[in-house]
């Protein structure tokens, strides 16, 4: 598991930095064209919105893999090891459960027809693949934690 979430970690950082640089120029390009040009870009405004949606869901995946979210660890921080572990495993199957929870209602929500026929307005391009980014990042959060559980279940059978 622990190769399945590194290979995904590294396609998920150079999609990353791909669709941010992307977005740069976009925005740079908008601005430049908005203020310089007088000739606004109609879509830049709905590229940057499915970009950031893209690099939010997978920042967030990747957040997971690194366990680099903002926590409060005032309890933790003063249980033995013992408690700390069981509480961690308790938390990471509690997201698995949330996670696969919500997957399904995605996936099932993105693959419905009114998603398939659904077109954005100023690009045209079918709505799911600017909503892809909700199963497609959530899938990948889900490798992460379960990576994650496994590895805090093992450090407990090493000691």
């Amino acid at each position: 598991m622990q190769t399945i979430s590194d290979s995904i970690a590294k396609i998920e950082k150079v999609t990353a930095a791909f669709l941010m640089l992307i977005m740069a120029v976009v925005v740079a390009a908008s601005v430049i064209f908005r203020y310089f040009l007088n000739s606004p870009l109609s879509w830049a405004g709905e590229v940057s919105i499915f970009l950031l949606a893209w690099i939010s869901f997978i920042g967030g995946s990747l957040g997971l893999k690194y366990k680099s979210q903002a926590s409060v660890t005032i309890l933790i921080d003063y249980v033995p090891a013992n408690v700390r572990r069981i509480i961690q495993i308790t938390g990471y199957l509690l997201m698995l459960l949330f996670l696969v929870f919500i997957l399904y209602y995605c996936y099932k929500w993105v693959m419905s027809p009114s998603v398939g026929f659904q077109r954005s307005t100023a690009l045209q391009i079918p709505m799911w693949i600017p909503y892809s980014a909700v199963p497609v990042g959530l899938t990948f959060a889900s490798v992460h934690i379960l990576n994650n559980l496994i590895g805090t279940i093992q450090e407990g059978k090493l000691k």
